[in-house]
């Protein structure tokens, strides 16, 4: 917790607000820019006296609730939130999801990568949308139903997807898949579509049953895989994620690592085509 800049912040974040703006009046003799720091309190529900010692530095960390009181009170953005609890010590809430739908500057970014495959995943692993390059190396599943768009479903249910990987890299494929996935559900907090999913992969496959167990967490950020493709042979390939604004969409790059045949495979891949 930095309490001076959570002070700080508090101070001008009051300051910059008028007081009709909260729906009070700004009557005719107030000399305080902004609002004053009993009506911040007033309208985030908490003592004079707490708020006060906040604005000082000299309070205990706020809880979650305080702070998403004072988020209300003091009319902050989303990123000005985040500030505010991260100032705090506390974790910021989780942002809006964008669910299936992907923004459509991120699907003309995906169209213009013509020699790098790419990938639009969900958090829990639904694939969102891919280019002719992934398609070329993964297979389509634009036909496929929802549930088997799931690349952590497919994984576990389906042996003609760990077919297109190494036998002796599949098992660290699949604890990779279950850390990435449990970190995910962590952060959706309850959420019914990825306690379902959970509940599906578990009946389904003892494997992911036994690995949920073992509760380890790793966020997917970048690795090396080798892929077998039906034509090519085996491709090496490094995968970068990068997150989109949206905090449950992320999009994955494979590049070919330096000091391998991989460039000269994916531009055969190019040729060669879905």
């Amino acid at each position: 917790m930095n309490r001076d800049e959570l002070a700080d912040f508090l101070r001008r974040s009051r300051a910059r607000l008028r007081p009709s703006e909260v729906g009070l009046a700004d009557g005719p003799r107030r000399r305080t820019p902004g609002l004053r720091r009993e009506e911040v309190s007033r309208l985030a529900d908490m003592s004079a006296d707490y708020y006060m010692r906040l604005e000082q530095a000299r309070s205990p960390q706020p809880s979650a609730q305080i702070l998403a009181s004072l988020a209300r009170a003091l009319r902050l953005t989303r990123d000005e939130r985040d500030h505010l609890y991260l100032l705090a010590g506390q974790r910021p809430p989780a942002s809006g999801c964008a669910g299936d739908r992907v923004r459509p500057g991120l699907l003309h970014l995906l169209d213009q990568l013509k020699e790098t495959p790419a990938q639009i995943l969900g958090d829990l692993g639904d694939l969102l949308a891919q280019n002719a390059m992934a398609e070329a190396l993964f297979g389509c599943v634009c036909t496929v139903d929802p549930p088997g768009r799931n690349i952590v479903w497919r994984w576990f249910t389906d042996p003609a997807q760990r077919a297109a990987h190494p036998p002796d890299e599949q098992d660290r494929y699949s604890r990779v898949h279950v850390a990435d996935l449990r970190a995910a559900v962590t952060r959706r907090s309850g959420d019914p579509a990825a306690l379902d999913l959970v509940a599906r992969l578990r009946t389904a496959s003892a494997e992911f049953a036994d690995l949920w167990e073992l509760h380890e967490v790793a966020v997917r950020r970048d690795s090396r895989m080798r892929v077998i493709h039906p034509e090519i042979g085996l491709i090496e390939l490094d995968c970068e994620t990068l997150l989109t604004p949206a905090d449950d969409q992320r999009l994955l790059v494979f590049t070919p690592p330096r000091g391998t045949r991989s460039a000269a495979h994916l531009e055969l891949l190019r040729v060669v085509g879905p």
